[in-house]
């Protein structure tokens, strides 16, 4: 029997698979047993009723989909009375995402959603779709600390921020979340994309950029999660192009503890279970007892018998 269960700090999953933001709602549990999740995760809420971008709002392409959705909603008030009570319905635990264009709103919004239910928050600083021309926190160290800084101030919850892979230097940005007191880090958002409709010449989304999910990101992201578990003691969540049990080992090698899927719910709603218990039967072959060992295991701490062959010559 495999022991599927993670630990983020002290959030505590039965096992590494969960939603991404904006990829999953309870209406799900028509095709799926939502049961089954590590963890639930919101759809990223706003203080005010956001309407969101224009469409088109959605954009396929060959390795993926760009979206430019603009994270609408109907506010802080309506998630807490309606929204709430309907993700406690479920087992797993709750993870609330926050997002604001103001600090100290992140703060005061992060003190609203602490309520009984609640078990994490993900505080969003990084959509590209909200504010492509670089306004989002999660490009900038500073502020970045300075948004962990006072979240972390306004509730005793566990804090995953959530960076940007737009950022030049996510290694920095990651090192300031910490040091500003994040409890995780989801790594990483979209990676801001464009598409242009060769028919009419005119971009294929309404926004005209988007933020691109799918499997051609995965090895960027890939890369990202393995670079940031070399520079933080804290955990990861990886996220970015996960469609099968073996994308989850890659992440977790490389470094994160759960990992959440977004793309792969869009091609197949029922796609978390099914990660879920290929993960258990890839384990189970391989004799692994406990699925949390795999967390940072790689093995790059030596040469490959192709690089050795190489470097000795004919």
């Amino acid at each position: 029997m495999v022991d599927l269960s993670v630990k983020i700090g002290s959030f505590e999953m039965t096992n590494p698979v969960m939603p991404a933001s904006g990829t999953f709602s309870p209406e799900m549990e028509q095709v799926m047993d939502i049961n089954r999740l590590g963890a639930t995760l919101t759809k990223t809420i706003s203080r005010e009723l956001r309407d969101g971008n224009p469409p088109p709002r959605v954009a396929e392409v060959e390795c993926g989909m760009i979206n430019c959705i603009g994270l609408p909603g109907k506010g802080i008030e309506y998630f807490l009375e309606n929204q709430i009570p309907d993700y406690l319905r479920f087992s797993p635990p709750l993870i609330v995402s926050i997002t604001s264009t103001i600090h100290e709103d992140f703060a005061a919004m992060a003190r609203e959603v602490t309520v009984p239910g609640v078990k994490a928050l993900e505080i969003n600083i990084s959509c590209p779709t909200r504010d492509p021309n670089g306004g989002n926190f999660a490009l900038h160290a500073d502020e970045t600390a300075e948004t962990v800084r006072l979240v972390r101030a306004a509730t005793d919850l566990p804090i995953f921020v959530k960076l940007s892979p737009n950022a030049g230097d996510i290694v920095s940005i990651a090192r300031a979340a910490e040091e500003a007191g994040a409890d995780a880090l989801t790594v990483a958002n979209t990676i801001l994309s464009m598409r242009i409709d060769t028919h009419s010449f005119r971009p294929s989304l309404g926004h005209k950029v988007g933020g691109m999910s799918g499997p051609a990101v995965k090895p960027i992201i890939l890369r990202m999660v393995y670079q940031i578990s070399k520079a933080v003691s804290i955990p990861i969540i990886g996220c970015g192009g996960i469609v099968k049990a073996e994308d989850v080992v890659e992440y977790m090698l490389a470094g994160a503890s759960a990992v959440q899927v977004g793309y792969a719910s869009f091609r197949n709603p029922t796609a978390m279970v099914s990660i879920i218990e290929d993960l258990e039967e890839w384990c189970d072959k391989r004799g692994i007892a406990r699925v949390a060992d795999l967390t940072g295991a790689v093995q790059d701490d030596m040469e490959t018998d192709t690089y050795i062959a190489a470097a000795a010559g004919i």
